[in-house]
C-alpha cells in the first residue's frame, strides 16, 4: 500500500510515520518549508524527485498512490482536497475541513459524488477515554442523558504557543479558534449524545493577550526585554527546558540550544505574547440544544494551569464526572433520598501510547482498515464530520452577533 503526505508539519509528520512503521510506503511528500521537506524526505524515505515544495504540483502527477493525507494549513485544505478527489484520491484530512462552511459542505457533497473516502482527524472518538464514555451512555444503565456540562482546558502556555504566536493565531490566516481547536468538543457532544444540535449560543472574546497587557517596558521580543526575567512567557523560559520535546520540536527543526537561540531572535516563537498580530478568542462560553432535548454547556478557555477536558454528563438515572486529564471516569446512580448508600464506580482508563491518549494510531488504524474494507464507514467520515465544523461556524456568527443561530437556517443561508 502507498500513501502521499501533503504536509509534513508536525500533525502531518504524525501519520506519515505511522503509515511508514506500519509497512505503507510514502510514495511522494509535499512540503512548502524546505527544511522541513528535506527532513520529512529523508524520514520517510521519499525520493528526491517526488519531493515537492507545492501540494498541487505534486497532484498534478495524477494517481500515484491509494491515498493522499493532507495536513497543509487550514486554508489550503480546500484546493489541495478538491485536486485530490479530482485524482481519485481517498484522503485523511486533518482537521478543520475549511474554515469556510461553504467549502466543508462543497467537499463532502464531491466526496460523495464521486464515492471516495475522507475521514477527517477527529482523533477523539479513537480514544479508550471517549470510547468509554460512549460505550457507558450506549448501554443505557443511567437511562437518556438529559445535559452535558463539558470543558475545554486550553491552558496558558498551550495558548500562547499555538494560538498567539503560532500559526493558528489569527484567524483571517487560519480559523476561529472555536473551530480550529474546539471542533474536536463540538463532534464528542455528537457523537455522544447521538443527535443533531439545533441551535447554539456563543460569548467571549481576547481578554489577556493583548498590548495594554504587556508589563511596563516590555519589548517586542523576548531576546531584548527587559521584564523577561519576571515574564511567565519569557519564550527562553517556555522552550529551552522542553528542548527535543513538543512544543520546542515546532520552534526549529533542528534540537539544539544553538537552533532554538536563533529561531527564538528571529522567529514568530520569541515575540512578545502581548505585541503579537493574534485576534482568535482567548476564552469563550456556549450553549447548545439537540434535537433529542439534550442541552450542553461547554467553555474553553486559556486561562488554566492543566490542559485537559472534563464533562459532567446527567442523565436520568446518574450522573458521570470525567476527566481526560486523570484519565479518570466516575459513575455514579442516584439514590432514593440522602439516607440512603448510593451506588458509584471509578474506573481508570488505560490511554494508547500514541498522541492524543492513543487517538492517533487509532484514525490511522480505521483510515487504513477502511482503504481495504470499502463497505466500511469511518467512525469520522467526511458525512459525520461536517456537522460539528458547522456548528462551530455558527458558534462564531453567535459570537460576533450577540444572537442564538438557528442552525437549520444557518445551513439553509449556505445554499444561498
Amino acid at each position: 500500500m502507498k500513501y502521499i503526505l501533503i504536509g509534513a508539519g508536525s500533525r502531518g509528520m504524525t501519520y506519515g510515520a505511522w503509515a511508514a512503521e506500519h509497512g505503507i510506503e510514502i510514495a511522494a511528500v509535499a512540503e512548502k518549508r524546505p527544511d522541513r521537506l528535506a527532513d520529512a524526505g529523508q524520514k520517510l524515505k521519499v525520493p528526491e524527485n517526488m519531493r515537492f515544495s507545492d501540494g498541487l504540483a505534486l497532484l498534478s502527477l495524477g494517481k500515484i498512490a491509494d491515498a493522499a493525507i493532507i495536513a497543509t494549513m487550514d486554508r489550503d485544505h480546500f484546493a489541495h482536497t478538491m485536486a485530490a478527489l479530482d485524482c481519485g484520491y481517498d484522503i485523511l484530512l486533518e482537521k478543520p475541513i475549511s474554515p469556510d462552511p461553504r467549502e466543508c459542505v462543497a467537499i463532502e457533497e464531491k466526496a460523495n459524488t464521486l464515492g471516495r473516502r475522507i475521514t477527517v482527524c477527529h482523533v477523539l472518538r479513537y480514544t479508550n477515554f471517549f470510547g468509554t464514555l460512549k460505550q457507558i451512555l450506549d448501554g443505557g444503565e443511567l437511562g437518556k442523558i438529559v445535559a452535558i456540562k463539558h470543558s475545554e482546558n486550553i491552558g496558558n502556555y498551550h495558548m500562547a504557543h499555538s494560538f498567539v504566536r503560532g500559526n493558528w493565531r489569527n484567524d483571517r490566516l487560519s480559523s476561529p479558534i472555536i473551530l480550529q481547536k474546539s471542533c474536536h468538543d463540538l463532534d464528542i457532544l455528537l457523537w455522544l449524545t447521538g443527535s443533531h444540535c439545533t441551535k447554539v449560543s456563543a460569548f467571549g472574546g481576547l481578554s489577556f493577550f493583548r498590548p495594554e497587557n504587556a508589563p511596563q517596558g516590555a519589548g517586542e521580543r523576548c531576546c531584548d526585554c527587559p521584564a523577561a526575567d519576571t515574564c511567565r512567557f519569557n519564550a527562553y523560559r517556555v522552550y529551552t527546558p522542553l528542548l527535543g520535546q513538543w512544543p520546542a520540536d515546532v520552534v526549529c527543526l533542528e534540537q539544539t540550544p544553538e537552533a532554538l537561540e536563533k529561531a527564538l531572535r528571529s522567529g514568530p516563537y520569541g515575540r512578545c505574547v502581548y505585541r503579537c498580530d493574534n485576534n482568535v478568542c482567548d476564552h469563550m462560553s456556549m450553549i447548545l440544544e439537540f434535537e433529542n432535548g439534550v442541552t450542553a454547556t461547554f467553555s474553553l478557555t486559556a486561562q488554566t494551569n492543566a490542559v485537559h477536558r472534563n464533562l459532567h454528563i446527567m442523565c436520568e438515572d446518574g450522573e458521570i464526572e470525567a476527566d481526560d486529564g486523570k484519565r479518570q471516569i466516575v459513575v455514579t446512580k442516584f439514590a432514593a433520598s440522602p439516607a440512603e448508600s448510593f451506588d458509584s464506580r471509578v474506573i481508570n482508563v488505560r490511554t494508547g501510547p500514541s498522541g492524543h491518549g492513543g487517538g492517533d494510531a487509532g484514525i490511522m488504524e480505521d483510515f487504513t482498515e477502511g482503504l481495504q474494507n470499502p463497505d466500511r464507514e469511518s467512525r469520522s467520515s467526511i458525512s459525520r464530520s461536517v456537522e460539528s465544523h458547522l456548528m462551530a461556524c455558527a458558534l462564531e456568527q453567535s459570537r460576533l452577533t450577540g444572537k442564538t443561530v438557528d442552525m437549520a437556517a444557518f445551513r439553509a443561508s449556505l445554499l444561498e
